[in-house]
């Protein structure tokens, strides 16, 4: 193992004020005037929540979370809505692998292919008006 000493000697007067300026620009302005006054608005206190059924008021269920406050995913977390299956993955997966294979071999018209799009973005459209009213309710 070669031990050697940290020399300027070897470095220019050039090299050296540049490292210095450097290392000045790198410290930041030292100014002392004081910082101007920052408007700040105060943080709700919690969530503030809307119950719409008084009869059935559920308080939301507090989160677990980390002592910085940040939220612990640890339990179990409930969808929004029910889960498609993998089975309905798998099927809605093979009609529009199937749709492209027919688009691109040419057994249906382009029309035919912009219909049958249509009418799968129309079922998408609906499913999602039906979730939203499903997670509503």
């Amino acid at each position: 193992m070669v031990h050697s000493k940290f020399s300027l000697s070897g470095l220019s007067i050039h090299a050296l004020a540049v490292a210095a300026i450097a290392l000045m620009a790198g410290t930041g302005c030292q100014s002392s005037a004081p910082p101007a006054p920052v408007e700040t608005t105060a943080a709700p206190a919690g969530l503030q929540v809307t119950v719409e059924d008084p009869d059935n008021p559920e308080a939301p269920q507090q989160r677990p979370t980390y002592p910085d406050g940040y939220p612990n995913f640890a339990g179990s977390l409930s969808a929004a809505s029910v889960q498609m299956s993998n089975e309905e993955a798998a099927a809605l997966q093979s009609q529009l692998t199937s749709l492209g294979a027919a688009r691109k071999a040419g057994t249906i018209s382009e029309a035919e292919y912009q219909a049958r799009l249509a009418e799968l973005r129309r079922i998408a459209a609906e499913h999602g008006a039906e979730t939203q009213a499903q997670i509503a309710n």
